[in-house]
């Protein structure tokens, strides 16, 4: 699946790439799980590329946004796309928060925080890596991802999408 290329997503139901993915992996996003921290995949990427949907391939989180919170999951200041997540009240375990899902997918991400860095707007994404596939910075053009080089050539981000492909 770490090869799998933007195209190869279409066509696939939910349950035939849950199939290809680790126990942890439908855990996570079927059934609203946690990893445990520090001791996922990428709690302390410094690589540069974007996080991707691990159902639908679409782009949730880039690496730019990316920072060391301490938490011991990926932390993001923002989605690449507000519009590809959803926020919505977790009340679980005895507490109140905002539980972030893919809009594409419905997946369970993680949850969002008011303790992010202010000066990005004081967010802080907390996400189960377990939920992403990374696109590396130099396989983004191979994998169907060309379009989100700009982002670390010190372009503008990507035109935000006008319609979904499903």
């Amino acid at each position: 699946m770490n090869d799998w290329k933007k195209e190869d997503y279409k066509g696939k139901s939910k349950e035939e790439i849950a199939e290809t993915l680790t126990p942890e992996q439908r855990q996570v996003t079927l059934k609203n799980g946690t990893e445990r921290p520090f001791a996922n995949a990428y709690h302390d990427n410094r690589a540069e590329g974007i996080y991707v949907d691990l159902y639908t391939g679409e782009p949730l989180f880039s690496s730019k946004d990316q920072f060391q919170s301490g938490c011991g999951w990926p932390s993001f200041t923002k989605p690449l796309n507000q519009e590809e997540v959803v926020e919505r009240v977790d009340r679980s375990h005895g507490m109140i928060r905002q539980e972030v899902r893919s809009q594409g997918s419905d997946a369970h991400l993680g949850h969002v925080f008011p303790d992010g860095p202010k000066a990005q707007g004081g967010l802080r994404y907390c996400i189960n890596s377990a939920a992403l596939r990374f696109v590396p910075r130099q396989d983004l053009e191979r994998l169907g991802y060309g379009e989100y080089k700009v982002l670390f050539e010190g372009g503008a981000e990507p035109e935000k999408r006008k319609d979904r492909e499903d």
